[in-house]
């Protein structure tokens, strides 16, 4: 019923023309090969092969379809892997007929289109995975680290911070160790990217 009333809606609007329609994912992927639609608008949950994996397949395809997600799972893993397998659009079913025609025609003329909703989520697993991804230092080797950003040389931090020049190494090992880098000005350029110094 969903469908139907999304195909009248693309073929009541004039500045649209529907290339086809699918119930499952092959059916739609075998439609996006044959047909290579400006826009294919896909459901996240389809029988036999999901939304992602149809926009995957296109993808690997060479097809310039662009996709735009239509669907009613906002969970902050499916829109934040449809948009980094290339989606150009995510959105709640609860949108009208008109707000889709629209966000088909933005999509073709190479917008991205997410709802309020698929932003906020978006943002949340951004921000979760860049907890995730970024390298916790103790508050000893970000001292370190930022006496080192200043040139001091290890005796010089290590009376600097009252401990023992040993100890400094220690820490620098440590530093090195989670930013994955080999030497003092490699951890201080990964440690500034990070935004790890100030």
């Amino acid at each position: 019923m969903f469908m139907q009333a999304l195909v009248d809606a693309i073929q009541q609007h004039p500045d649209l023309e529907l290339a086809g329609a699918a119930t499952t994912g092959p059916e739609a992927l075998e439609g996006i090969r044959v047909e290579a639609p400006d826009v294919a608008v896909l459901d996240m949950q389809l029988p036999a092969l999901d939304g992602r994996e149809v926009l995957e397949h296109a993808a690997a395809d060479g097809l310039r379809t662009r996709f735009l997600f239509l669907t009613s799972d906002m969970g902050s893993g499916h829109v934040y892997a449809a948009v980094a397998a290339g989606a150009a659009g995510y959105l709640s079913k609860t949108v009208d007929g008109d707000a889709i025609c629209d966000a088909i025609a933005a999509v073709a003329a190479g917008a991205v289109v997410l709802s309020p909703e698929a932003q906020s989520t978006l943002a949340g697993a951004i921000r979760e995975r860049e907890a995730h991804e970024r390298p916790a230092l103790t508050a000893r080797e970000r001292a370190v680290l930022s006496l080192c950003a200043e040139g001091l040389s290890t005796r010089e931090i290590a009376i600097r911070l009252g401990v023992a020049s040993g100890t400094v190494k220690a820490h620098l090992q440590s530093i090195y160790h989670k930013l994955d880098v080999p030497d003092r000005t490699s951890a201080v350029a990964a440690a500034l990217r990070r935004g790890l110094l100030q």
